[in-house]
């Protein structure tokens, strides 16, 4: 099955569910992520993933439009406050409204801990996404 996480800048939520499914769903699924504005990959999610054994570091952020023209089974979008990408075509779609980890004014720490859930909450429904695929 082949799958797209889509959000705003493909910097953060995108980027992580990207690196679960891929982590843990084996050979079963072919995974993408992408963005309307993409951006750069956030460093603390890099951080976050790396806590969890999972090296993002090497990706980068891509633009929804370099998936159009590809075979897809599976959209899931991640955006909460923004408007998601659209994605043309007959697919499965699933929105997981998750916000943003790296909006708002924030000190480190408080940061560093959005970022963690955001990761947590994710790796929670990637979990139940394999389950039920």
């Amino acid at each position: 099955m082949r799958v797209l996480f889509l959000c705003v800048h493909n910097s953060a939520r995108s980027q992580i569910a990207e690196g679960l499914l891929r982590a843990r769903g084996g050979d079963r699924f072919e995974v993408f992520s992408a963005g309307s504005a993409p951006s750069r990959v956030h460093p603390l999610a890099i951080r976050v993933m790396q806590e969890r054994g999972i090296d993002i570091s090497a990706h980068h952020s891509k633009s929804v439009n370099e998936f159009l023209d590809q075979q897809i089974d599976c959209v899931i979008t991640l955006c909460a406050e923004e408007v998601c990408p659209n994605f043309p075509g007959t697919v499965t779609r699933v929105h997981w409204g998750l916000p943003d980890p790296s909006a708002g004014a924030r000190n480190a720490d408080e940061q560093l801990a959005a970022f963690r859930a955001t990761r947590d909450e994710i790796e929670r429904r990637v979990i139940a996404f394999i389950r039920a695929f």
